[in-house]
C-alpha cells in the first residue's frame, strides 16, 4: 500500500507565519508529542511559507491517535483548529 501524505485541509491559526486565508503554506508540519498540537506553528505578523504549496503532514508524534501508523499520519487530510489558544489537529481520534 502506498502511503499518501495528507494535506492540511484548513487551518484556523490565523497568526501563524504559514497561514494565508485559512490555508497552510508550510511544506510539511509535525503534529505533536502527547497532545495533537501543530509543532510547526510560529506566531508572527510576517508571513512565510511557499504560496504555491498546500501544507502537508510530515510527521505525527501522537501515538494514541487512530490515524498514527509508525509516526506517519494516515488520515485523508487534517484540520487545524485553535483549542484553548493552541493550534491542534482536530482530526485526532483516540485509539
Amino acid at each position: 500500500m502506498a502511503l499518501e501524505i495528507p494535506n492540511i485541509i484548513d487551518c484556523n491559526a490565523k497568526n501563524c507565519v504559514y497561514n494565508k486565508q485559512n490555508q497552510c503554506h508550510a511544506f510539511a508540519i509535525t503534529v505533536g508529542d502527547e497532545e495533537p498540537r501543530c509543532d510547526t506553528y510560529c506566531s508572527s505578523q510576517t508571513k512565510g511559507g511557499i504560496n504555491e504549496v498546500t501544507g502537508k503532514v510530515g510527521a505525527c508524534k501522537v501515538c494514541d491517535c487512530i490515524h498514527n501508523k509508525s509516526f506517519e499520519c494516515t488520515a485523508q487530510g487534517i484540520h487545524i483548529t485553535i483549542n484553548h489558544g493552541t493550534p491542534d489537529c482536530s482530526t485526532y481520534e483516540h485509539l
